[in-house]
């Protein structure tokens, strides 16, 4: 699939679709309701052979009607999906419509083929105007998708209870296949203007994807021809242009789509020639899963961004913090020199009152240093451990990123669990969403389990929750990096074991750069958790420091999931 930004759904992809579910799910009943944000609601409706779902959205950036795979069940249910529930309780999809070059999807309701239509959805793809619609038999809106209120548009204002009027009518004029090639002509090159503003105001339906695709079978040559001045276009340019253009009306008047994702736009749902590698697959499928992994790929990037900026302003407010405590508890070794002061002047033979007054004012400076050590160690330990998790949080984002096994709607909801510890300072314990259950788990060379953390919550529950008494435990030395335990609970550990141990524990590590690395070795049960710190924030007692190969560690690792 092209690394291109995502395609917005237009008429050509939009007929092409509503093909394919006409086949699907003309007729059926209207089962299921649920709505994954905002903009997107998931229905699904039982045929006679299978329930299947269609993803409707309205957002302005991602406007489309897809069929998807069946979504996991979302908790909780919107009042937008409890309307549509009442209001179509009961009833079936008896047509499925859409008129002309028009962009407006209708969902045509009834108890039974045949009948009149009781309920209608409508679904309006038109950028950032794009919306949802159920209407009742008189066709007055039951409810909608957004309100658009007269201080939005004066045009088209619509909310509940309104009459529902359908968009103005597009500029320009219809395609059409009867239209000779010196009319065509004639009307792209009728005013002094681009390629690619003739085609998108002289016809409906053209959008910019569709222009590129019209244009060449290059990007780069698709994008140099629509910037030609239409004078410029000599007849052959013309007449090829003009060939491209009567494929694209006939293929949409016989709707004989295919689905491709080469070409000059991210993808496209007929071709100017046929080939052996044309898609005739499910088209309204195909483009779901098209937006599903593009909306993915773009919400993790976002969501990564986003958690990365947040960690280099903690850590630079932590650094920043830290240096000006420690500044302060370097003038406390000015205690000593203090006090001797104000012993001097306490043993001379007559200290006036003044000299004793001076005295007691070192005494109380004495005092005040003293106290203020215990805060400023407490401090001090408090920054030290914020920028240890902040450290820890980037190592792990980095292991998020680059885990290939791991899909995408996953990362996103890993990293998000790390924005929701970020709200909460990194201190405060914090439900979670789901139970731990993908902890990375390999084989010793003996056969013991070994268990590798790869988040704060996961290193937690492998070293402290779910620990038994014989666990090893293995961390970097004073290194971010997940927590590695070999359950020598479960059996004899050797020399082997502990070598595999520290190995992972030096690749899992911020450290994994070095050749060696420093790795603390200790049973679990010299692990303490100490209250109030961050989650797999721990505190080793009795270690023994071995040396971890991440080389050797990464070989290991390879082998040991080579089958998995």
């Amino acid at each position: 699939m092209n690394d291109l930004p995502l395609q917005m759904m237009d008429i050509t992809s939009l007929q092409a679709v509503l093909a394919d579910l006409r086949k699907e799910i003309v007729p059926s009943r209207l089962e299921k309701v649920q709505q994954s944000d905002n903009h997107t609601l998931q229905i699904g409706f039982r045929t006679l052979r299978d329930l299947i779902w269609i993803e409707i959205c309205w957002h302005a950036d991602s406007a489309r009607i897809v069929q998807i795979d069946p979504p996991a069940k979302i908790s909780g249910e919107s009042t937008l999906c409890k309307q549509i529930k009442f209001g179509t309780k009961g009833m079936a999809l008896i047509e499925l419509k859409q008129n002309g070059f028009e962009r407006i999807v209708e969902f045509g309701l009834a108890f039974r083929p045949n009948e009149n239509f009781e309920k209608f959805l409508v679904l309006e793809i038109m950028g950032r105007h794009s919306n949802f619609l159920l209407l009742n038999e008189s066709r007055q809106v039951i409810t909608l998708g957004k309100q658009v209120r007269k201080n939005q548009s004066r045009l088209r204002p619509i909310g509940t209870g309104d009459k529902y009027v359908p968009p103005p009518p597009l500029n320009g004029q219809p395609p059409k296949r009867s239209e000779s090639f010196e009319e065509w002509k004639s009307n792209l090159s009728m005013l002094p203007k681009t390629l690619k503003e003739a085609l998108k105001d002289c016809y409906q339906g053209i959008s910019p994807s569709l222009s590129l695709q019209l244009a060449s079978e290059e990007k780069e040559s698709a994008e140099e021809f629509l910037n030609l001045q239409v004078q410029a276009l000599s007849q052959t340019d013309w007449k090829r242009l003009h060939y491209r253009w009567s494929k694209w009306l006939k293929d949409l008047e016989r709707e004989n789509f295919c689905i491709s994702f080469s070409g000059p736009s991210a993808y496209r749902v007929w071709k100017p020639n046929l080939s052996n590698d044309d898609n005739y697959k499910k088209i309204s499928l195909s483009l779901g899963n098209y937006y599903k992994n593009n909306l993915e790929a773009k919400k993790l990037n976002h969501t990564y961004k986003r958690l990365s900026e947040d960690i280099i302003r903690i850590k630079a407010n932590e650094e920043k913090s830290l240096k000006t405590q420690e500044e302060l508890f370097s003038k406390i070794s000015e205690i000593k020199s203090l006090q001797i002061q104000a012993e001097n002047i306490l043993c001379l033979n007559n200290p006036t009152k003044k000299q004793v007054a001076q005295a007691q004012k070192l005494y109380n400076k004495v005092k005040k240093l003293k106290r203020s050590k215990a805060i400023l160690m407490e401090r001090i330990s408090y920054h030290k451990e914020r920028l240890s998790f902040a450290n820890e949080i980037e190592l792990f984002l980095e292991y998020i990123m680059n885990n290939t096994k791991e899909n995408k709607a996953s990362k996103i909801e890993d990293i998000e669990n790390y924005l929701l510890l970020k709200q909460q300072k990194g201190t405060k314990k914090i439900k979670q969403k789901k139970d731990i259950t993908n902890i990375l788990q390999l084989q010793s060379p003996s056969g013991l389990i070994i268990q590798i953390g790869r988040n704060h919550h996961q290193n937690e529950l492998i070293s402290i929750r779910k620990a038994n008494k014989g666990d090893i435990w293995f961390h970097a030395q004073e290194s971010p990096g997940s927590h590695v335990v070999i359950k020598a609970s479960n059996g004899k550990i050797d020399q082997d074991d502990l070598k595999v141990g520290a190995d992972l524990a030096a690749l899992f590590s911020k450290a994994k750069q070095n050749k060696k690395v420093s790795i603390l070795m200790v049973p679990t049960n010299k692990l303490k958790k100490l209250k109030g710190t961050a989650p797999g924030m721990v505190s080793p007692r009795d270690s023994k420091v071995l040396w971890g190969y991440p080389s050797n560690g990464q070989k290991y690792l390879e082998q040991s999931t080579k089958n998995a």
